[in-house]
C-alpha cells in the first residue's frame, strides 16, 4: 500500500531495511499484513551492504546461500558475492515484492515507548516524526556501529573506518596505515595494495585464514541454473549441508580444527615463503575461538615489498603518526580503521522502554538475553530479529534470518487477533532458554581460553548459536505458544 511517511498508526513498524527487515516484510505481505512500515535511517535502503563499501568489501558466505530461498537469483556473478551486487540484489528484492512505499527513509528511531493502556509501540524518529505500532520489529543488525579505539593523542591526517569509507579516499601514491586484521582488513589490503606507495598493518592478533577459493560463475552456469531451478536448489542445498558440517569441530569435536590449523599453516606458507613473517602471521589459539576467515589474496598481499606488518596493536597517536605498542613510530598520510563494530549495546541508538517504562538496556544488565533471539520478557509485541545468540561462525545468516522470521510473523499475527492484543514471553521460559543455552556454549570452541568479539569483557558469549542451523529452524518451525503470555483484549 502506498502511505505518507509523516507518522501515525501503523499494525506494525519495523526497523531497519537490511535483509531481516525485508524478510519480515515479505512474510507479513506473503499473510496478508499489509499495514506495515519499514523505518530506515539512510537515505536509501540497504542496511549494511549499502554502508559498507570499502574497496574489496565481499560476503563470505557463498551467493546462492547468502539470499533468500523465497528470491532466487539465477545469474550470480561469482561464487561469493561483492557488495555492490548484493546491494543490488537488496533493491531487487524491495522492487519484486512491491516493498518500496513502505519504507520510510532518514527514519532513525531514537525511543520506543511501550504504552500498556493503548496497547501499542510508541516508536519516535530523530526529525520528530512518531508512529504508532501495535507490534514493533527491529531488523536493526549487530554490525552497525563502527568501533574505533579510543587512544590517546591526535591525528592529523586523514582517517576513517571501513564502513564510513568516503567517495574519494586519498590513497594514490600515499602512505597509508591499516589498522586491524579482521574480516574488513584481509578483504581491504589487497584491495588497495597495488595504490599505495607503502603499506603498514597493524596487528595485535593474527587470524587463522583459509583459502576462499572464489571464481567467477560461467555464462553456462548461469544459463542452467536458469532454465533448469532445480539445479540452483541443488547447488544451494550442497553449499548449505558443505558449511553446515563445519559445525561439528564447533560445537560437537573441537579435536577436529587440528585438521583446520593444519591447513591454515599450509595457507600461509603457500602465500608467504620468508620464515619470520609466516611466524608472524601464525595464530597461537585454537582455530575457532576467533573468526575463521577467508582469503585468496591476504597473504600474498602481506608479503609485498611495499607492505610492512607492525605485529603489535596502536598504542598512541601523534600529528601525522602512529606510536606502536614497541614503541615504533610509524608516519603515515592516511589510516584506515579495519576494527570492526560496537557490540555493547545491540540497540543503540535506539532506546527501547517496555513496561512500567524499564528499558531494555537495563533489562539485560550487560548481557542481551532473549528467548529463541526473538522474545523478551518484559516488552510485549517486541520481536527482535538477530537477536542475542543467533550469530553464526559457520553457516549463512540469512539461513537464520528465515528461520526466525516464521515465528516473529506467527506472534505478530496472534497480536494483531484483536484490537488490544499481546504476546509476551514468559520469564520462566525466558530464564530455562538461557540456562540450557550457556550450558552448551561452555562446551564450544568459542570458551576455549581466547578473547574475541563474540565475547564480552567477563567473557561472556550473547553472539552465537551454540549448535546446527538446522536445529534453529527446527526450534522455530512453530510458537510453543505454552512458553507465552497471549493476551487477546
Amino acid at each position: 500500500m502506498t502511505r505518507p511517511h509523516v507518522g501515525g498508526e501503523v499494525d506494525v513498524a519495523i526497523v531497519g531495511s537490511g535483509f531481516s527487515a525485508l524478510s519480515v516484510a515479505v512474510a507479513l505481505a506473503c499473510a496478508g499484513v499489509t499495514d506495515v512500515v519499514l523505518l530506515e535511517s539512510g537515505a536509501t535502503p540497504g542496511g549494511t551492504w549499502r554502508d559498507n563499501r570499502y574497496p574489496g568489501c565481499a560476503c563470505d558466505v557463498p551467493s546462492h546461500l547468502y539470499s533468500f530461498s523465497f528470491a532466487p537469483k539465477a545469474d550470480w556473478s561469482h561464487v561469493y558475492s561483492r557488495q555492490p551486487e548484493i546491494r543490488a540484489y537488496t533493491e531487487d528484492v524491495i522492487d519484486r515484492f512491491g516493498l518500496r512505499a513502505q519504507i520510510a527513509l532518514e527514519a532513525t528511531v531514537v525511543r520506543a515507548t511501550w504504552q500498556a493502556d493503548a496497547a501499542r509501540w510508541q516508536v519516535e524518529v530523530a526529525d520528530g516524526r512518531v508512529w504508532q505500532a501495535r507490534t514493533l520489529v527491529t531488523g536493526t543488525g549487530a554490525l552497525r556501529i563502527p568501533h574505533v579505539p579510543e587512544l590517546p593523542g591526535t591525528l592529523t591526517v586523514p582517517a576513517w573506518h571501513t564502513a564510513e569509507w568516503p567517495d574519494e579516499a586519498p590513497l594514490d601514491g600515499k602512505r597509508v596505515a591499516v589498522v586491524g586484521t579482521g574480516a574488513s582488513a584481509i578483504q581491504v589490503v589487497p584491495a588497495i595494495a597495488d595504490r599505495v606507495a607503502e603499506l603498514t598493518l597493524f596487528q595485535r592478533t593474527p587470524p587463522w585464514i583459509l583459502p576462499r577459493h572464489d571464481r567467477p560463475y560461467t555464462a553456462q552456469e548461469q544459463a542452467r541454473f536458469a532454465r533448469r531451478p532445480w539445479r540452483r536448489r541443488l547447488h544451494r542445498l550442497r553449499l548449505y549441508w558443505r558449511m553446515e558440517l563445519q559445525a561439528v569441530a564447533f560445537v560437537v569435536a573441537p579435536a577436529f580444527m587440528r585438521l583446520v590449523a593444519r591447513w591454515g599453516r599450509d595457507h600461509i606458507a603457500a602465500g608467504v615463503s620468508d620464515p619470520a613473517l609466516q611466524a608472524a602471521l601464525t595464530p597461537d589459539f585454537r582455530p575457532g575461538c576467533k573468526r575463521i576467515l577467508l582469503s585468496d589474496d591476504y597473504y600474498p598481499a602481506v608479503a609485498r615489498p611495499h607492505v610492512t606488518l607492525q605485529p603489535s596493536g596502536v598504542q598512541r597517536l601523534d600529528g601525522d603518526a602512529l606510536i606502536a605498542a614497541d614503541g615504533t613510530r610509524h608516519e603515515v598520510d592516511a589510516v584506515v580503521w579495519a576494527t570492526g563494530f560496537d557490540l555493547s549495546d545491540l540497540m543503540a541508538p535506539m532506546r527501547i522502554l517496555g513496561r512500567e517504562g524499564r528499558a531494555l538496556r537495563e533489562a539485560w544488565g550487560g548481557l542481551p538475553r532473549a528467548y529463541l533471539g526473538y522474545a523478551v520478557h518484559g516488552f510485549p509485541n517486541l520481536f527482535v530479529m538477530t537477536g542475542p545468540n543467533t550469530g553464526l561462525g559457520h553457516n549463512s545468516m540469512i539461513f537464520m534470518i528465515e528461520a526466525m522470521t516464521r515465528p516473529v510473523v506467527a506472534c505478530v499475527q496472534r497480536a494483531l487477533s484483536s484490537e488490544r492484543g499481546t504476546v509476551e514471553v514468559r520469564a520462566d521460559a525466558q530464564a530455562r532458554f538461557n540456562e540450557r543455552l550457556q550450558r552448551e556454549l561452555a562446551r564450544t570452541i568459542w570458551a576455549s581460553g581466547c578473547r574475541s568479539w563474540y565475547l564480552d569483557d567477563q567473557g561472556r558469549n550473547a553472539t552465537l548459536w551454540p549448535g546446527f542451523t538446522f536445529t534453529y529452524w527446527r526450534k522455530t518451525r512453530r510458537v510453543p505458544w505454552a512458553d507465552f503470555h497471549v493476551a487477546a483484549v
